[in-house]
């Protein structure tokens, strides 16, 4: 049962580590001077909820690819 909880925390770590890398990519693309029309706070926001959807996809492809790896590994024993 241990294994479990080892598990969730790397997911979790994975997750939150990809979320950060989005929302430091997309901050550097300045996204929000391309936006004037609309409140900061707006735009801000879908930075955020972008950030989130493209971090949890690559940390999901990430830890999908670990998984594959270890079942191959796994099978040749």
């Amino acid at each position: 049962m241990q294994v479990f909880g080892i598990d969730a925390i790397v997911r979790i770590i994975s997750h939150f580590s990809f979320i950060y890398l989005a929302f430091w990519a997309l901050r550097s693309l300045r996204i929000e001077n391309l936006f004037k029309a609309f409140k900061e706070v707006q735009v801000r926001i879908a930075i955020v909820m972008l950030a989130i959807v493209i971090g949890f996809t690559c940390s999901t492809f990430f830890l999908e690819i670990i998984l594959l790896s270890k079942n191959i590994f796994l099978t040749f024993n």
